[in-house]
């Protein structure tokens, strides 16, 4: 069993989610944070069956949300 943190999205249009620490691109989409949640997981699960352990970038400790300024 694997433990994996995901960053959830809400949108004008739904929600958007993807994992933290795997290599690739995994999304999932949904209209509710539960249909995002499944759709995410069942997209990890897909990345995992194809990718096995290379499917992962070292462990993620902590995850921080941070603003930055950029010129426009």
């Amino acid at each position: 069993m694997h433990n994996i943190k995901v960053i959830v999205e809400q949108h004008e249009d739904g929600f958007v989610a993807y994992p933290i620490g795997m290599k690739g691109v995994v999304v999932g989409q949904g209209e509710t944070v539960d249909e995002v949640l499944s759709d995410v997981r069942s997209a990890i699960q897909f990345h995992m069956e194809t990718f096995g352990a290379d499917a992962f970038n070292k462990d993620v400790g902590e995850v921080l949300l941070a603003n930055v300024t950029v010129p426009a």
